[in-house]
Order: structure tokens, then sequence, then C-alpha cells
């Protein structure tokens, strides 16, 4: 299967952001890939953090929604939706938070699962400051889903910092492990250049499979910058393919014989020991 990871430098405008993300799905389905990904964020990046409370949207409807569902249809590709606000429907009444979601659409516009982040960013240098918590609700459960062949498993952004989810995926009971890591982010500039690349390939090594990871890449209208280098990495560790500024596309073909290789080359996963 190839796959593509779209990177974009998303603005404070919806309407421009959903634009760009058609355009970079449909040239992603052109040039032949079966599975895309957006950034999280993909289809806001306001200047505040509460700006994001004005757009959440009930699950299954809502704008953002529908035109994912309707890329997904229109080109008949698998999309994984980066992320966007929903609101949070528990009966709280909590109308100060929102959950950072990534909806996955599968090739008929049906949405076939959706992940929320499960570990919120909070990061202080003395000059860029965030603390998602104040405006997010974390996300619970791990998700993975199952695209034709392969299994594949969901994170967001911060969540790469933390390998137990990813082991958490990888050896559900009663499923393979997984055979492809989605990680849509919008890493700040200081922490992608420190940590961004060596995370991802860390995570496709110690799990045999391959990382798909778009990212948001530029210098915002807001001011903010953002690393980008989306990429996407095999399991022996290898960088594949990688933009490092600006809107574009990132494509790689999915070789499940590569994987059965690394694994059989290496049975790490066989000799893994809970302890």
């Amino acid at each position: 299967m190839k796959i593509a990871a779209l990177q974009m430098v998303s603005t404070p405008s919806v309407e421009r952001n959903l634009a760009s993300a058609r355009r970079l799905i449909a040239q992603a389905a052109r040039d032949g890939a079966q599975l895309v990904a957006l950034p999280e964020y993909f289809c806001f990046m306001g200047a505040s953090e509460r700006d994001k409370l004005a757009l959440a949207e009930p699950l299954g409807a809502g704008p953002i929604q529908g035109a994912l569902a309707e890329a997904a249809r229109t080109h008949a590709v698998w999309v994984i939706g980066g992320t966007l606000p929903l609101r949070i429907e528990d009966g709280s009444g909590d109308t100060e938070h929102v959950l950072n979601a990534c909806c996955v659409y599968a090739p008929d516009g049906t949405l076939a699962t959706h992940y929320v982040k499960m570990h919120l960013f909070r990061y202080d240098n003395g000059r860029e400051s965030h603390d998602e918590g104040r405006v997010l609700r974390a996300g619970t459960e791990p998700v993975a889903f199952q695209a034709e062949t392969l299994r594949v498993g969901l994170s967001v952004c911060y969540d790469l910092r933390f390998p137990e989810l990813y082991r958490a995926l990888s050896f559900t009971e009663g499923e393979p492990p997984c055979d492809l890591l989605a990680v849509p982010a919008a890493f700040t500039y200081p922490t992608g250049q420190a940590h961004w690349e060596l995370l991802l390939r860390a995570r496709a090594v110690e799990n045999q499979c391959y990382v798909i990871a778009p990212a948001q890449g530029g210098r915002h209208e807001t001011g903010r910058r953002t690393w980008g280098h989306s990429m996407i990495v095999d399991p022996w560790g290898e960088v594949l393919s990688v933009l490092a500024e600006g809107e574009g596309v990132v494509m790689a073909e999915i070789d499940v014989a590569r994987i059965a290789a690394v694994r059989a080359q290496l049975p790490a996963l066989a000799h893994r020991r809970v302890v």
C-alpha cells in the first residue's frame, strides 16, 4: 500500500485550511496513495488555545468532519484526519474543554474510528510556553484499526514520548502487532529539532513497523513556528522520505514483506518480557 503524510502550515482560517487539505489529499491520491494522513490541528492554528473551543464539533457531524468524509469518498482513500476539536458529550456540561481527536475515514467516507489524544503537552523554555491541559481533556483508550491488510495504531504528537502507548497498541490481546503507527503532530521548533526524528525512529525500531508522521511545518500567521519534517520511517528505522518545511506531500510504499523480514531477522517482539 502506498501511503502519504501531508504537511501543512495551518492558519486561523478553517476554510483556508480545509481547502489546503483537500488539495493535498487530491494530489496524494493522484500519485497513487491509498492512505493519507493529515497533521495535528490541520484545520485550525489559532493565536490562543481557547480559540478552538468555539470550533468544537459533535462526533459525527460538522463541516470539518464533513470535509474529511467527502475527501475520503471522492478519492477512495483512507484518511487519517490529523486532529480536530470535538465537544465533550459525557453529560458533564463541560464547555471549557474539548477533545483533541483524530478521526479516521474509510474509502467510502464512513467514520471508521476515532482516537482522543491521551498525553497533553506542557512546555516552558522561558520564551515559549504551552499547557494543553487548560483547554483539552485527555483521552483514556488506545485505538487501532484495520485498513485493508494493515493494522494501524493511532497516536498524536506528544504521545510520541510515551513508548508504553505503542506497546499497548502492538500487544493488544487477540490482535497482531501494528504494521503502521500514525503520529500526526504539531511539534514546536525547539522540541522537534532536538527529538522528533529520534523518537519516530525509536518507535519504528522497537515496534518493528512503519511510522507515518504528518506534521505542521513552518512559520504560521500567528507567529508560531512548528518543526515540520513530516516523514515515513521503515521497520529498521530508516527514513524513507521527509519534507523539512512548507506545505507538501511525503510518500512511501508499505512493504509487508519488509515487516516480516525484519521481525524474522531480529525477533525482538517475540522476545518481549513484561516486568
